[in-house]
């Protein structure tokens, strides 16, 4: 039995879990925005902020992309600001993808990846909470439905401090 336990463990603990708990300054950046602006994260400061990196060519980011649309409303008078971060070299078919399903948060191109690395982005699409202090705190990776409703009590939680 005790080695069933230990394999069990074993097995858990190298999966990579959806969603999880961050700590550490978020790494600042300056990045293009949509509208020609550049938008640095560190100006943000005082504000929750959730960074959300997504590609036009992936399924979960558009599925996820008008919930995004309506946290941004809901708490944008709350101290709340939401960044999307597209991660493809050429933002021809993000902009595409935003003139079909236009959303009212900045939207920010990476096309060299470099704040993907920054914040080392493995999937697709992947949200990073920030604190108002500029601490990371959640991290989530892919979209499923219903990972909106972690957001809703991360985001009031951040708020809140």
């Amino acid at each position: 039995m005790k080695k069933l336990c230990v394999a069990f463990i074993l097995l858990f603990s190298s999966l990579s879990f959806a969603a999880g708990e961050l700590s550490g300054p978020a790494p600042d950046f300056t990045l293009k925005s949509r509208d020609g602006k550049n938008i640095r994260l560190a100006d943000l400061r005082g504000q929750v902020v959730m960074l959300n990196f997504w590609a036009s060519w992936c399924g979960p980011c558009r599925q996820e992309m008008p919930i995004l649309d309506d946290l941004a409303k809901r708490y944008g008078r709350a101290g709340f600001t939401l960044l999307g971060v597209n991660v493809e070299q050429d933002s021809s078919a993000g902009e595409k993808y935003l003139q079909d399903t236009p959303v009212n948060f900045p939207i920010l191109w990476d096309p060299t990846s470099e704040v993907s690395k920054l914040y080392n982005i493995d999937a697709m699409p992947s949200t990073v909470m920030i604190d108002r202090d500029g601490n990371m705190r959640y991290l989530h990776r892919g979209y499923k439905p219903g990972y909106e409703n972690d957001y809703k009590k991360q985001i009031k939680e951040l708020i809140r401090e």
